[in-house]
């Protein structure tokens, strides 16, 4: 399964499978995953979920840029996209990526492109979430979440991985601003030097993690599909007293959805991640890779063809 996981991740990067899975993906099933490839297709989806007691995030698709005119682009379609969720009455946020803001060209560039979008945002009322990407740009991304705390915005929140050895240190650091933070277990291809190689020590890791940040003060999103982490989290909360406006369940779209419907009912805030977005392949090919029964799912499909 970790060779498995390895080529699907790798085939995340590769123009050639890129071309024929995005010729065909929403009809072998890409839809079960992504809600659609523009705003207009993923607003029905959105409210579908809120109707069924689930909040929403949602992220425009991409995450590499060319220059700084693309990044205004971006900036301008997360501005439209806030003011849409407002116009819908959606309960819905935001999360982007800041590789989609600029950040592999200037960190300055992406850090004041997310202020516009969090300013933006606070005049809503609504919250932006900084997603998490691949190890080199871990620095910069909670750098850059600092300083916009710093300037006064609490209506952001960034990411967290268990399976990278430096986590521990950073929720230690990020802790004093009592931070909104996702936690996740990691979906990139990472060095077993800098990241945990092996199941039970990541999932140990997301447990302590978790655990931490709720005695620390943070507000936590637990994202997880993992029904024995999920227990450990409601054993803990209760244990402890942490009380339910301190924590959340965050699943994706498509993925265990009679899971997430049912820890609602019980009256969990569930948060289901719902992108859309022309540029969906690379987010497709790290769903496969999470688990076996995506990529199941997505053959059968193909064969159905």
């Amino acid at each position: 399964m970790s060779a498995l996981r390895s080529l699907l991740l790798a085939a995340a990067d590769s123009p050639r499978v890129q071309h024929l899975v995005q010729q065909y993906g929403f009809r072998l099933g890409a839809a079960r995953f992504v809600a659609g490839e523009s705003l207009d297709h993923a607003v029905p989806v959105l409210r579908r979920l809120n109707e069924q007691g689930l909040l929403t995030n949602t992220t425009l698709l991409g995450e590499g840029v060319h220059d700084e005119a693309q990044t205004r682009q971006v900036v301008a379609a997360c501005r439209g996209l806030l003011d849409r969720i407002q116009t819908e009455s959606l309960r819905t946020n935001v999360a982007l990526k800041l590789t989609h803001l600029g950040l592999s060209l200037d960190e300055d560039l992406a850090a004041g492109n997310l202020e516009r979008v969090v300013a933006h945002a606070g005049t809503l009322g609504s919250f932006v979430r900084i997603d998490m990407e691949q190890s080199e740009y871990v620095d910069a991304t909670l750098s850059i979440y600092e300083r916009l705390r710093a300037a006064g915005h609490a209506n952001v929140g960034t990411v967290l991985q268990s399976y990278l050895r430096r986590s521990p240190d950073d929720l230690e650091r990020l802790l004093p601003l009592q931070p909104n933070l996702r936690v996740v277990k990691g979906a990139y291809l990472e060095p077993a030097s800098i990241a945990l190689p092996e199941k039970r020590d990541v999932d140990r890791a997301y447990v302590r993690l978790v655990e931490r940040g709720l005695r620390g003060g943070a507000y936590v999103a637990v994202a997880t599909h993992d029904e024995r982490l999920i227990r450990h989290v409601q054993a803990f909360a209760a244990r402890e007293g942490v009380s339910g406006d301190r924590y959340e369940f965050q699943m994706l779209y498509g993925v265990r959805p009679a899971l997430q419907r049912s820890l609602a009912g019980q009256g969990y805030e569930v948060l289901v991640a719902t992108p859309y977005g022309p540029d969906w392949y690379p987010y497709l090919m790290r769903r496969l890779a999470e688990r076996p029964a995506n990529l199941l799912f997505f053959l059968r499909n193909l064969v159905r063809r």
